[in-house]
């Protein structure tokens, strides 16, 4: 079934907000993947999102995006939003500079495309071919792709797990670079506890259909895996995921600190 049958467009928002959820359920069958979310993003704000498998992160950010449709409440985005997808989804025959600016008219497309693929380090391969790049360079692609449409909100599912790690550690620093330059609001769905607070301003867990943990990350930039801020946060929220035993949760002293701060 194409994906097309399934695209709709949210109710647009104010400039107040980029994403303002309000009892927004989503059902499958007999289960209700999203059972009565409520959710407001700010403008420029980084929100992560974490879960177990089969929590709903990939359905909540398909919801934002207007490939999926919810079945009740209300769903309302910034109108002008972006996906980069786990995969880059890179059209193999044609050049990178057209993988771009899919869907772009007008003669400055090609303009476009050269300045959105020097802003992550792109520039010597604008008439390469996609079969030539390497997966970091390949999601650089997709990342491109969505700056060039100067979104008020970036949608990120999963980007960066099929990278190897170091290539991973490049993609952060880059994603960090460009939402400072450009201030989207940003939804990162992933399961990487750590990626989420290396990235984010705020962090939300869901479980049982609905947000169960909603935390702001209160760690020092630029952030410090070692730093015993991050590695409370980092304790909290594999506890919240059931990652973690309670024991060990409790004997943790940084965590101790971290929630009388």
């Amino acid at each position: 079934m194409s994906l097309v049958n399934h695209v709709y467009t949210p109710t647009q928002i104010s400039s107040s907000h980029a994403v303002e959820l309000t009892n927004v359920r989503r059902i499958f069958g007999k289960r209700a993947v999203l059972n009565g979310i409520h959710l407001t993003i700010r403008p420029a704000e980084f929100v992560a999102v974490l879960g177990r498998s089969g929590t709903g992160k990939t359905t909540l950010l398909r919801l934002l995006s207007g490939l999926d449709r919810s079945d009740g409440g209300s769903v309302r985005v910034a109108a002008n939003r972006a996906v980069v997808f786990q995969e880059p989804r890179l059209i193999l025959a044609k050049r990178v500079w057209e993988n771009v600016v899919l869907g772009h008219k007008g003669r400055g497309a090609r303009r476009d495309a050269v300045q959105a693929l020097e802003e992550v380090g792109l520039r010597n391969h604008v008439d390469a071919w996609p079969k030539t790049l390497s997966g970091g360079e390949a999601q650089r692609v997709a990342l491109a792709r969505a700056l060039v449409r100067e979104p008020s909100l970036l949608l990120l599912d999963e980007p960066f797990a099929s990278l190897d790690a170091l290539t991973r550690i490049k993609m952060y620093e880059l994603v960090a670079q460009l939402w400072e330059r450009h201030h989207p609001a940003v939804v990162l769905v992933t399961h990487d506890v750590d990626e989420a607070i290396l990235l984010a301003d705020r962090i939300l867990v869901l479980a049982n259909g609905s947000v169960g943990l909603d935390l702001t990350v209160n760690v020092d930039k630029p952030r410090d895996r070692a730093d015993p801020a991050f590695v409370a946060l980092r304790v909290r929220l594999l506890a919240e995921l059931g990652v973690l035993p309670n024991h060990i949760i409790e004997n943790t002293t940084v965590v101790s600190n971290w929630r009388q701060s």
